[in-house]
């Protein structure tokens, strides 16, 4: 919405239909007492503002919110991201089966322990649990054996690893291995962490799919999710994978690996 008002102030050409989609329902209703238009083009308008009170009230609310509180005043708190985040970890310098935890406070984070120079963040709680299974399964992948002793291990707890804060704090480690579900949404927070860290992070797989086919389960929600699944993997360069949704027409999730 943003973008689509800063183009209008400019007086640059915009999608005024696909701009309408965005606006409010009640302004979308006054759409042309608010708004004149003239076509340009191919879905291309001029814009040119009629009521210019309401315009700038409408852009203070698409204003990308400073707080969580500023944003919880504009009508919805997710669209700024906490300022603090609590993140569960098992780490080699546990004497118990309870994780330890980071607080991670904007730039402040409150840790207990040294960290390892690796670390495994696990997307899912049940094999977070079950961390020494994983990471039996990460050093199937790496060729070489990983323990706790040399390599912590996260709560990704879904999206929530992808926070600015978080991904911060991770890119302190020199290896960022991700254990994430074989599908649309587990390759798009692949493709966040990667955005941000760079080569330190690593996409966990098996270095050959085929003995794991059986275990693709999970029947995409539509085919666009299916075909965006298809497409990430092979803009990551994971053809291989790209290959085993194609041949099994599903998803697998993560608890797949815990299935002895």
């Amino acid at each position: 919405m943003n973008n689509y008002l800063e183009k209008i102030l400019q007086g640059q050409t915009i999608n005024y239909e696909a701009f309408l989609k965005k606006l409010p329902d009640v302004l979308r209703q006054r759409h042309r007492e608010l708004f004149s238009t003239e076509k340009t083009g191919p879905n291309r308008w001029r814009v040119t503002v009629l009521d210019e009170a309401t315009f700038e009230a409408l852009r203070e609310q698409a204003a990308a919110p400073v707080s969580r509180v500023d944003a919880a005043r504009k009508g919805d708190s997710h669209r700024h991201g906490t300022e603090v985040s609590f993140l569960l970890v098992y780490h080699h310098a546990l004497t118990g089966h309870r994780p330890d935890s980071v607080v991670i406070a904007g730039d402040s984070v409150d840790i207990a322990y040294t960290p390892a120079s690796r670390v495994l963040v696990v997307e899912n709680e049940r094999n977070f649990y079950h961390y020494r299974q994983m990471l039996a399964f990460t050093g199937e992948c790496l060729g070489e054996p990983v323990a706790l002793k040399d390599c912590d291990v996260v709560l990704g707890g879904g999206n929530r690893i992808t926070r600015t804060a978080d991904l911060n704090w991770l890119a302190g480690y020199d290896e960022v291995l991700c254990a994430f579900d074989y599908d649309a949404g587990g390759l798009q927070m692949f493709a966040s962490v990667r955005s941000a860290l760079g080569n330190k992070a690593c996409y966990l797989q098996p270095a050959d799919w085929q003995p794991w086919l059986s275990r693709f389960r999970k029947t995409p929600d539509a085919t666009k999710r299916f075909t965006k699944a298809i497409m990430l993997a092979e803009d990551l360069g994971f053809v291989s994978l790209a290959q085993a949704f194609r041949a099994t027409g599903k998803f697998m999730e993560q608890e797949m690996i815990l299935d002895e």
